[in-house]
């Protein structure tokens, strides 16, 4: 019982216009039942304006002064009136004009009594404060709870305003948070992974001028070239974190496939790219295939130290591949510590895409890594 009394009450606040459908028509009905039974035989126009008084009622929402008016007959007809005190709280609950409202609660009292106007004894001076009481109460009341019903709602408008502007602030205090912790990330990243890396960069300068060894010399100038990238990229990185990710901040340039040829070539091992005729692809599947390579790369050199790598972008069955294959490594390997969260980052770039990611082990003891972007994708992705 409880359950279907709170799913009525949730029907009826739901905002369906059912609910006040349904109450139009009891109010009807009560104005409707009240006229039959204080109802008076009289001439046939008579009751033509009572019935059209009680029907009135039905567009009391959208003109209540109108109907208010078109049910002021009924009192003079019939003495009290249903239908004119609902259509009297209507119109108290749409408006705040007190000099109105005093005016029509004025006018329903005076037409009220005016039936036994010059009844003799019945207006008499003794009966004057009963009657004024009876004829204005009924007013006061509904005018009273129109104002009570109005009040409610209005402040139920507020209540939902406040509550809009607490979640507006607890969003931008969210967003604060969040550009504190990006900023304090911005910092550690400059101050602890920029250090480490300037370091690593000096001492492959002092390596690679210090040692007269080829292969040395060659490992030093690979090592210092790939950290004064990074340090580029990270101080790119940096910027952005300490930007908040607002429209203004400065991106750097993403990769396009232009520059896969020199990504290889600046891999410091054995890489051989392979390009197939493309289609003109979009933005993201470029950024994709290179971050694959990219990732892939830097894989080979750390799993796999000496080991040739293949690389391949082509079309192939309305799709763009790109796969990477390195053999397997001929110098021990350097345990490193990895998360995987590189190539989790390119199957979650695949599946954005359309297309599927794969990367696994080969027969002959290497590594593979493919991307695979259909056609279809592409056009989406570059709209």
């Amino acid at each position: 019982m409880t359950s279907l009394v709170a799913r009525i009450a949730a029907w009826w606040h739901s905002g369906s216009r059912w609910p006040a459908v349904l109450l139009d028509v009891a109010l009807i009905a009560v104005a409707g039942a009240d006229l039959a039974f204080n109802y008076m035989p009289g001439n046939w126009w008579d009751d033509i304006v009572l019935v059209a008084g009680v029907l009135a009622l039905a567009v009391r929402r959208r003109f209540p002064l109108a109907v208010f008016i078109a049910t002021l007959p009924m009192p003079l007809l019939m003495g009290q009136s249903a239908a004119s005190l609902i259509a009297l709280f209507t119109v108290a609950s749409a408006t705040r004009n007190r000099w109105l409202l005093s005016g029509c609660a004025l006018a329903y009292a005076g037409l009220t009594i005016a039936p036994w106007w010059g009844g003799g004894d019945i207006l008499a001076e003794s009966a004057w404060p009963v009657w004024g009481v009876y004829s204005l109460a009924p007013a006061g009341a509904a005018v009273f709870l129109g104002q009570l019903l109005q009040t409610k709602q209005e402040l139920s408008r507020r209540l939902e305003e406040i509550s809009e502007v607490r979640e507006h602030e607890q969003a931008l205090a969210t967003q604060k948070v969040l550009a504190q912790e990006r900023a304090h990330l911005a910092r550690e990243m400059h101050d602890v992974v920029s250090h480490q890396v300037s370091l690593i960069a000096v001492r492959a300068g002092a390596l690679q001028v210090s040692t007269r060894e080829s292969v040395s010399v060659e490992a030093a100038d690979t090592i210092r070239t790939l950290a004064a990238r990074t340090l580029d990229e990270l101080r790119y990185m940096v910027g952005v974190l300490r930007a908040g990710g607002g429209s203004g901040n400065g991106l750097a340039p993403q990769p396009t496939l232009d520059q896969l040829g020199e990504l290889v070539a600046n891999a410091g091992m054995e890489a051989h790219l392979e390009t197939g005729p493309l289609p003109e692809l979009s933005p993201p599947v470029q950024r994709a295939i290179y971050r694959t390579v990219q990732e892939a790369l830097t894989n080979a050199r750390k799993h796999a130290p000496g080991a040739a790598v293949h690389i391949q972008v082509a079309q192939d069955d309305g799709a763009v591949q790109a796969e990477v294959v390195n053999a397997e490594p001929v110098r021990p390997v350097v345990p490193l510590p990895s998360a995987r969260h590189g190539l989790i980052g390119l199957k979650q770039r695949a599946e954005l895409l359309g297309g599927t990611f794969e990367a696994g082990p080969t027969l002959l003891g290497g590594w593979r890594v493919a991307l695979r972007v259909p056609l279809k994708s592409m056009a989406l992705a570059g709209r």
